[in-house]
């Protein structure tokens, strides 16, 4: 009899973790460094700072890189729970239930320390060449500006080396993602090139969080709650700082 009562007792200890397995909130999000990347520490700043509040919230996760059509169609589905960076948009929220906003991404241009160049607005810049990344979407504005004169490149580190050599005058970039990439060129680019003081955009970065889990709006509360814990008691900026920031 011990050995029946040990028997049950380890699969009651195996169906008690694969519960607690099964209540783990699935995190979804494409490559998006320093943000979102599974090869960066807990999964880069964005996957970090969430992971972070929901397990203050009481919520354990998981997380899985995706390329992001397939990350949004597995959040529609219910096969993701929490889609971690999202901009907002009126057609995502038949998908998902958005949080407050936990990051900003600000979109800001990029050029010689030495060019006198000033931005309040596009018309300021039409005269310069600007390097920009193919596919690539920066505002709604500037990319149906048919007179800036847009110089197809294949990634960021090209178009900033670009800059740098004054083979063109200006390139853009999300801040964060522009210094991130930046402290891997060589000082020579890195010492070159400064930001402008005025961004292009800024988009608030969300959570998505599937409408398909029933828990959506207490998963949602439970976030905007510790985030802003989080702020006040200084985690969040430590974060930043352990991401760089």
């Amino acid at each position: 009899m011990p050995r029946l009562h040990r028997a049950f007792a380890l699969i009651g200890l195996l169906l008690l973790v694969q519960d607690v397995a099964a209540e783990k909130l699935r995190l979804v999000a494409d490559s998006w460094p320093p943000f979102t990347d599974a090869t960066l520490v807990n999964g880069g700043l964005a996957t970090d700072i969430v992971s972070t509040a929901l397990a203050r919230a009481g919520f354990a996760s998981d997380f899985e890189q995706v390329p992001w059509a397939r990350a949004l169609l597995g959040l529609g589905e219910g096969r993701y729970d929490v889609l971690v960076n999202a901009w907002y948009s009126d057609e995502r929220t038949q998908l998902g239930q958005f949080s407050g906003a936990y990051l900003i991404n600000r979109v800001r241009f990029i050029k010689r320390k030495d060019a006198p160049i000033e931005f309040n607005n596009l018309q300021q810049l039409h005269t310069y060449p600007v390097a920009v990344v193919r596919g690539y979407a920066y505002s709604t504005a500037f990319d149906e500006d048919a007179s800036v004169q847009k110089v197809p490149v294949h990634n960021f580190a090209m178009a900033v080396r670009m800059v740098a050599a004054d083979r063109v005058k200006l390139t853009l970039e999300d801040e964060y993602v522009a210094r991130y990439y930046l402290a891997r060129e060589s000082a020579k680019v890195r010492n070159a090139v400064e930001f402008l003081p005025k961004p292009l955009s800024e988009n608030s970065l969300h959570i998505l969080v599937s409408l398909k889990n029933p828990q959506h709006e207490q998963i949602v509360a439970g976030f905007d709650r510790e985030i802003a814990r989080m702020k006040a008691d200084g985690s969040y900026e430590r974060l930043l700082r352990q991401h760089g920031m």
